[in-house]
């Protein structure tokens, strides 16, 4: 079975010219980054709330036992690569720009994938 490396995958961009809604770039740039960890913050929000409450419905853990939690070493560097994966999420947005700017022949415009598609644009 092949691994598949997460922070490669984190980096994956769509086809095509991403779509802008602000004449600045940077704030742009701060919108989608922003968006990324609502989203992330949103899911991440719900399952701990679910997990929560099913654990101490249970009668498994109670909330108080979860807040004294403290990891233990191989824990917490399963929690620094989760951190790293995340970031590179976040990020994304600015680290497609750099590869962008330092690899312009690998850069297309919709024109060109239109025209390779047979398409009008």
């Amino acid at each position: 079975m092949q691994e598949i490396n997460d922070l490669i995958l984190a980096n994956s961009k769509s086809k095509g010219k991403r779509p802008y809604f602000f004449e600045d770039p940077a704030v742009e740039r701060v919108l989608n980054i922003t968006m990324a960890v609502a989203m992330e913050h949103a899911v991440t929000r719900e399952r701990l709330d679910t997990i929560e409450r099913l654990l101490e419905a249970k009668g498994i853990l109670s909330k108080s036992e979860i807040d004294a939690y403290e990891p233990d070493k191989t824990a917490a560097l399963e929690r620094q690569r989760w951190q790293a994966e995340y970031i590179a999420r976040i990020l994304r947005i600015v680290q497609q720009e750099l590869e962008a700017l330092e690899h312009p022949e690998n850069n297309r415009d919709l024109e060109a994938i239109a025209e390779e598609l047979g398409l009008e644009y």
